[in-house]
């Protein structure tokens, strides 16, 4: 699996230039959504010609500009091909990239292995040495790939490299649910809970004194400090359920849908998405499944006889409907541990069908050789 190894650029100097570099970097991708968006508007005037170009065509528009761009003839490459797959991605044509105003893209410069060197702590990039944090406490592998320059709100610049990484980490032998709430970010199928920080509300009342002052930079670094806590909070959950568990399901909740209700900064906070993201990358890594599991009626059920009781929590209205008992077998339920306690269950019987029809597939596949006279041989 590919990884990312990311560091904190150390001189302040440095600055300077990647902010060169990145103006370069998007007068490129501009001139890319140019023609994009020259394209689109001669089909719309009855035009013949409604292929897109490719990021290879792109890369032919923009041969020799390197030199009066100042920048690496294969960061404009990596450039038109990112801008290729970004548009594809979208269907449409995309956003320019502002070098500055309110509306300013953060900068961003990639890089392909054959044009950079790495010396100790550093990097060379066209004659240039750019040295970073964090060298002792994480030491770059030397099969490092290509990657980026890349820039947070605050002005401070970091270097990316791609690393390809052994998927070897110990295998745990137990088997997860995962229900994600907002009162706790996760409830788990066998009773444990990972409670809910909330650091935007913690941070709250200084985010708004300062924005009350106007005070854009300090708007701006709280902002990026509950980033931070947050992602620091996540990354320690998942690598602990990561590690521990060999099958982990995950109930699909929409957070982009939930964020467009009155929920929506509860549901922000909470990083549904990052927590997904990260716990599927981890189990990867862990050796272990990763599942996502349609978690409908899954509060409802009782996950001890599979019934729908009509004292159970049901829409909106039951949602202060915490704990109830299930009137067929009389077991009682926690809400969130039912839930996650279903969803297990559900990955479980999934897992099961997968193994089943492998099973018939080979079997059919043996006795397809047995009919034809095919044996294996053994070498």
């Amino acid at each position: 699996m590919i990884l990312t190894f990311k560091y904190r650029i150390k001189d302040h100097s440095a600055r300077k230039v990647l902010v060169r570099y990145s103006y370069a970097v998007n007068q490129v991708w501009n001139y890319c959504n140019g023609v994009q968006r020259e394209v689109e508007a001669q089909y719309r005037a009855g035009g013949q010609n409604r292929n897109w170009p490719t990021g290879f065509d792109l890369q032919k528009l923009t041969a020799g500009s390197s030199r009066l761009l100042g920048i690496h003839s294969q960061t404009i490459g990596a450039v038109c091909k990112q801008f290729a797959k970004s548009r594809d991605k979208a269907k449409r044509s995309l956003r320019f990239r502002a070098s500055g105003g309110s509306r300013r893209a953060l900068g961003w410069i990639p890089f392909e292995v054959e044009t950079r060197q790495v010396d100790g702590n550093a990097i060379i990039y066209l004659g240039r040495k750019f040295r970073w944090f964090g060298s002792d406490r994480r030491v770059l592998p030397e099969n490092a790939k290509g990657g980026a320059f890349v820039e947070d709100a605050l002005g401070r610049w970091y270097v990316c490299f791609r690393v390809e990484v052994a998927e070897d980490r110990p295998i745990g032998a137990a088997s997860i649910g995962i229900d994600l709430g907002l009162k706790a970010t996760a409830t788990c199928s066998d009773g444990m809970v990972i409670a809910a920080p909330r650091f935007y509300r913690r941070h709250g009342r200084r985010l708004a004194t300062a924005q009350r002052a106007g005070n854009k930079r300090q708007v701006r670094a709280i902002h990026a400090k509950i980033a931070a806590c947050r992602r620091d909070f996540i990354h320690k959950a998942t690598a602990k359920i990561a590690r521990e568990n060999a099958l982990i399901a995950v109930g699909n909740v929409s957070s982009s849908s939930l964020a467009k209700t009155r929920m929506a900064k509860s549901v922000l906070d909470a990083g549904w998405s990052m927590f997904r993201s990260q716990l599927a990358y981890k189990a990867s890594r862990h050796r272990a499944v990763y599942l996502d599991v349609e978690e409908r009626f899954t509060t409802q059920t009782c996950s001890e006889c599979g019934a729908l009781p009509p004292e159970r929590p049901k829409g909106i209205a039951g949602l202060g409907i915490r704990a109830w008992d299930c009137s067929e077998c009389g077991a009682s339920h926690d809400r969130d541990v039912n839930a996650a306690r279903n969803i297990l269950a559900l990955a479980l019987s999934a897992q099961r069908r997968g193994d089943e029809s492998r099973a018939v597939a080979a079997d059919c596949g043996d006795r397809i050789g047995t009919t034809l006279g095919i044996s294996e041989r053994k070498q």
